[in-house]
């Protein structure tokens, strides 16, 4: 055990929880963080993360005399911060130090003691966080003078998309407004470029500071399969499925993963028809349903959960014995993530069984799993080209601050970019259109921000994605969850049926205006949809192993007789479109001529938008081809690609898709679209692509 750790943490780590020693990450843990240091600490899933960040930050907040609210502890997600609680909780106490719970749940009242008490540690998200920078019933410069350390729990959740930049901005505005920087601990499950990952995390005082990647847990790539129990089955559809997972494993609790919010309410609905003790959880539940959901499961046995990724990260469902995937997750890490739900047990091993419904998902599926097998693990990149995030912080720091010098509001982010000096177009737009107004050399809160986003207080400015317009499903005073409009809008025969928490329900009355939809139950025949509003596709690397499938690759793990019987026949159906020399062009069926790059969607919407002079004007691609003109030659062809690779352009954008980017509107039309462009992108995807030699097949 370490000694220099508190003497009472020692004492309640071996009597109170009754460990003989620590992790191996947890003793790696203890020097750098007691020293001050920022770290990233890289374990699987259930590999004791929180304890190897609480337990040395516990120590320092003692030995050092901390006062007042000196940690924050970021998660991605409320459910998570609501686990986490007791658990947090306990451990402070033994200290005789407190913590508190803040989020968009928490009550008015609660809220109050908690801004008179000053807890020693507050569990928030950086909406939440930001709400109070933002908020007048909140004194953020004395509620967090006192701020050391902050905490990121799933760090790599923030890092991939735009709440890491969010996240990041209001860390470098809190680290201004206590006059000190904060030492920053970030907890990820494996990714495939920590270093940066820490680096990014620390922000703009990354090359001042030390900062030291903790992973000892985490196996190194030595070309070897990682131990577990994993098997791939094709089962042709979601009753097959169904039928399955009712026949397995009887006794045990099993967590099923679903790609898609639909799927995992017809699943629902198919094992409670199989007489399986069956809960669900997805974002459209309510909050209440699913927290009951998942309590119940976690003290049940014999049972069934089924989930999107709600439950990929780290909240604690009990004691699972399987995990079952339909299709394919989208990543190497979310697998990672969902493998290490399992095998908790030290008389079990980690396992997951693959059930893919088309033979297309099961050629993703081996493909994932021979990316896994390899040891490779995507990078987490933050996205491109924030413009629309640097917006919204600079009015929520007029809200923070009232008023803002017009030369001095760089400062607040301490030169992290963009956030910069380079922002200054993005700050006159604002300032020309409204959002900011300005007097004697200040800017502040303008009018039009206040019409588009100064409803309940500026609420909407806190959160950096726009929701799906859902509306409300309530069964008399009891909210069950949300459901996409379109199911009330459409035309049907008969009564208006829906699927919810696995259960019809049918509609009695909607209220237009509130986004309200009132129902009572029924035993059947309810439907469920969501659209989908995020960008779709698969990257280079998971569609460049596919085609390495159809190939021949077959992944490390057990494949079913029905598996290898559909996997020969996905090969059939695709030997003459892939090559392992290059790419194929070839004349389909249906008269279309298609050029196989197999390199993902954003390689090949940079490809349609760069060899525009030979794609099709309609610009089809998915992520396996792209369609060409249909009078193109081969000769043609050599011509105009032979530089391509030297003028590679950004994919076009339709205006329309601005809808989807929240804080769009307060950004030039111009820079909006070279946003969302730069997002659709993959450059080096396209490249690679054009590198390679490309053979006509049967082009007549």
């Amino acid at each position: 055990m370490r000694s220099d750790l508190d003497p009472v943490v020692v004492h309640h780590i071996v009597n109170t929880l009754g460990w003989p020693d620590l992790r191996p990450l947890q003793r790696a843990a203890v020097e750098p963080l007691l020293a001050g240091n920022d770290a990233l600490l890289l374990a699987p899933t259930a590999g004791g993360k929180t304890e190897a960040a609480s337990f040395p930050i516990l120590s320092r907040m003692s030995g050092e005399r901390w006062t007042g609210t000196s940690v924050l502890y970021l998660c991605p997600l409320k459910a998570l911060l609501n686990n986490l609680e007791p658990r947090l909780e306990r451990y402070a106490g033994w200290l005789g130090r407190s913590v508190a719970l803040w989020h968009g749940d928490v009550g008015q009242s609660k809220r109050q003691a908690i801004l008179a008490s000053r807890p020693d540690i507050l569990l928030t998200t950086p909406e939440s966080l930001e709400s109070m920078l933002v908020s007048t019933r909140v004194d953020h410069r004395a509620f967090f003078s006192g701020l050391r350390t902050v905490i990121v729990d799933e760090v790599h959740a923030f890092a991939g998309d735009d709440r890491g930049w969010h996240l990041l901005a209001v860390l470098e505005r809190l680290t201004r407004l206590i006059g000190r920087p904060l030492q920053r601990i970030g907890l990820s499950a494996t990714v495939g470029n920590p270093d940066q990952l820490l680096t990014w995390l620390q922000g703009a005082g990354a090359e001042g500071r030390t900062g030291q990647v903790i992973a000892p847990d985490v196996p190194r790539s030595t070309g070897t399969v990682p131990p577990g129990e994993i098997e791939l089955d094709y089962v042709g559809s979601l009753p097959n499925a169904a039928k399955v997972i009712a026949g397995l494993h009887a006794g045990e609790k099993r967590l099923v993963f679903c790609e898609a919010r639909q799927t995992v309410e017809e699943l629902g609905a198919m094992l409670r028809g199989h007489g399986i003790t069956t809960f669900l959880s997805h974002a459209s539940l309510s909050t209440g349903e699913r927290r009951r959901s998942e309590e119940a499961f976690a003290d049940a046995r014999d049972c069934v959960i089924v989930s999107t990724s709600t439950l990929e990260l780290g909240i604690d469902v009990g004691d699972l014995d399987r995990v079952i995937q339909i299709d394919a997750p989208s990543t190497v890490a979310s697998f990672l993530q969902r493998l290490g739900r399992t095998g908790r047990r030290s008389d079990t091993v980690r396992n997951c069984l693959f059930l893919a419904l088309k033979g297309e998902s099961l050629v993703e599926a081996a493909a994932l799993l021979n990316l896994w097998g390899s040891g490779w693990v995507e990078p987490v990149t933050p996205t491109p080209e924030p413009r629309h995030i640097v917006a919204q912080q600079m009015m929520a720091l007029c809200l923070q601050e009232h008023q803002v010098g017009d030369q001095l509001w760089p400062e607040w982010w301490n030169g992290l970019a963009p956030f910069d000096r380079g922002a200054e177009p993005i700050v006159r737009h604002l300032a020309r259109e409204g959002y900011l107004d300005s007097d004697g050399g200040m800017y502040y809160i303008g009018p039009e921000a206040e019409k588009r986003f100064g409803r309940r207080h500026f609420m909407g400015m806190t959160a950096v994605f726009l929701g799906a317009p859902e509306f409300t499903v309530l069964a008399g005073r009891d909210e069950i969850g949300k459901v996409d409009p379109y199911l009330l809008v459409e035309e049907i025969p008969g009564p208006r049926r829906l699927l919810l928490a696995g259960r019809s329900w049918q509609v009695t009355y909607i209220d237009w205006k509130r986004r309200r939809c009132f129902v009572e139950p029924v035993e059947s025949g309810g439907r469920a949809r969501w659209t989908n509003w995020g960008l779709s596709g698969s990257g280079y690397e998971l569609t460049r192993a596919m085609r390495d499938v159809l190939l021949g690759a077959d992944p490390p793990v057990k494949l079913t007789r029905r598996a290898v019987d559909q996997l020969t026949e996905q090969r059939d159906r695709y030997s003459s479109l892939v090559h392992p020399g290059g790419n194929v062009i070839m004349r389909a069926d249906d008269g279309d001529l298609r050029w196989w790059t197999w390199a993902g969607f954003r390689a090949n919407a940079t490809l349609t938008a760069t060899l525009s002079e030979v794609t099709d004007v309609t610009q089809r691609f998915n992520d396996q081809y792209i369609r060409l003109r249909e009078d193109l030659t081969p000769a043609a062809w050599h011509e105009l690609v032979a530089d391509a690779g030297t003028r590679l352009c950004l994919p076009e954008v339709n205006k329309k898709a601005l809808e989807g980017l929240k804080f769009s509107e307060a950004l030039p039309e111009r820079l909006a679209v070279a946003t969302l462009a730069a997002r659709l992108a993959d450059l080096a995807g396209a490249e690679r692509v054009l590198r390679e030699s490309t053979r006509f097949v049967s082009v007549v």
